[in-house]
């Protein structure tokens, strides 16, 4: 007999897996569909946690090579053991993994391997690698199959010169010359790992700055550490190929002169962005719609235009972050729950996890620029804080928003240590509507990094910052 349930989940990475323990947490008889042999989707395997995973131990070891010194900390004979690096990396991923797949037998979700495709509305065909095809009935359905890398055209990716993340987080050596395509959140992030451990660092960017989708202060604060780490950057750069000469990655790109500007090394990192991840689902059986790029169309409940299938995550639209594919499987499984859950996109934080850290939340300056609104800028550098001071990690900055006359806070941005935890102040505060003063007069422990915070909300509060 094929199995019958309320809800089939396609994807167990974060917004899927997630989504399943909720909808079971609700009641429903829920199954989880995973193409791949492990659970947690790009995120858990080739994404989030093995790229921070390394960006740790990258970070230890140019702790060791440039500050250990300064602290009183005497240091011989250091290297890089590359094969011991990636096996603590793949180690923390098995676990993390693992403990998904805890997850599911505690919730009492079954999980099913193999490719997931709509046979009809109703009827989810489970495709194993080897062994017999299986036919879920359910009354309900998300898809929740994630992204995949941007590949640009004429770019020849062969997975060994020319990588993507996930090859970069499984070399076997260290870059002598890392170019990369794309200043974004990929593409930084991975230039850090191998730029502290000696790779010399080229990105070329399409636009005209660094982590283009944030606030644009935060990306020229990035620029300046990180060209302090050696990278080299070409802005307003167009890629128009590449290829391979003997063991050389050669890339050509346009310059904002028209002129044709040609770069060598020998691994070139595609970090272009990511695309919607559809192939193999059988779409077109049921009558599922796509937009112009590949997304799936839903409505403001995050249903399809078939009734009683979903989508979440990457394979919509929006931001393409880890949680904010949670969030939106929580929303699913409780709306199919019955209940009135909530997303509010504008306050899901983005994080670049470079050292310092990047971190944003809510509007922009650019934003608020370009939407007319009249708002004040409260900044206070990393270098006035007695605890970074403490710490050596003297780089960075918070920068505040708020509203002109009413002084609600509109966006919080910062580069500096810590900055992806500290962040949830101000998500928390902003759900709650909080003002900049109302920040600036609660007692913030001292010293700590997230005095910061609470000097840039005095700063926006009659320039009445204390300790710059």
């Amino acid at each position: 007999m094929n199995p019958k349930y309320d809800l089939v989940v396609i994807g167990s990475g974060p917004g899927g897996y997630v989504a399943a323990i909720r909808a079971a947490q609700l009641g429903l008889k829920t199954a989880l569909v995973e193409k791949y042999n492990t659970l947690g989707g790009t995120c858990l395997n080739v994404g989030c946690i093995p790229s921070k995973a390394l960006l740790d131990s990258s970070e230890h070891f140019y702790n060791a090579l440039h500050h250990f010194k300064t602290h009183g900390i005497e240091v011989t004979d250091l290297k890089v053991n590359l094969e011991q690096m990636m096996q603590r990396k793949r180690e923390v991923v098995s676990k993390t993994c693992q403990g998904v797949a805890f997850l599911m037998k505690k919730n009492k979700v079954d999980v099913y391997h193999g490719v997931g495709s709509f046979e009809s509305r109703h009827q989810i065909k489970v495709t194993p690698s080897s062994g017999e095809v299986i036919l879920l009935h359910t009354d309900k359905v998300i898809i929740a199959t994630g992204s995949k890398p941007t590949i640009l055209p004429g770019i020849p990716y062969d997975k060994k010169r020319f990588i993507t993340s996930t090859e970069a987080l499984e070399l076997k050596e260290i870059p002598q010359h890392l170019i990369i395509i794309g200043g974004g959140v990929i593409g930084t992030e991975i230039g850090s790992i191998y730029g502290r451990m000696g790779a010399k660092v080229t990105v070329i960017e399409y636009t005209d700055s660094l982590i283009p989708s944030m606030d644009r202060t935060l990306g020229k604060e990035l620029q300046k550490v990180l060209i302090k780490l050696g990278f080299t950057f070409y802005f307003n750069h167009q890629v128009t190929g590449g290829h391979l000469d003997n063991d050389q990655v050669v890339i050509t790109a346009q310059d904002e002169k028209g002129q044709t500007v040609t770069f060598q090394g020998d691994y070139c990192l595609l970090a272009t962005g990511r695309r919607p991840y559809t192939e193999g689902l059988q779409l077109q059986k049921v009558g599922v719609q796509l937009d112009s790029k590949g997304r799936v169309e839903v409505n403001q409940h995050l249903e399809t235009n078939v009734k009683g299938i979903y989508a979440i995550g990457d394979v919509i639209g929006g931001q393409m972050l880890a949680h904010k594919a949670e969030e939106e499987g929580i929303f699913v499984a409780e709306t199919i729950a019955g209940q009135k859950p909530h997303v509010n996109y504008l306050l899901i934080p983005g994080v670049v996890y470079t050292w310092p850290e990047v971190a944003g939340v809510g509007y922009t300056e650019e934003d608020l620029k370009n939407n007319g609104r009249k708002y004040k800028v409260g900044m206070f550098p990393y270098k006035a804080l007695g605890r970074a001071r403490a710490s050596m990690d003297t780089d960075g900055l918070v920068k505040v928003l708020a509203d002109a006359q009413t002084d609600e806070l509109l966006g919080v941005h910062i580069i500096g240590a810590r900055a992806a935890d500290m962040i949830m102040e101000a998500v928390v505060a902003m759900e709650y509507r909080a003002s900049a003063e109302d920040i600036a007069r609660m007692s913030h422990a001292h010293p700590t990094f997230s005095e910061a915070i609470k000097e840039a909300c005095l700063a926006a509060t009659e320039n009445r910052a204390i300790h710059v």
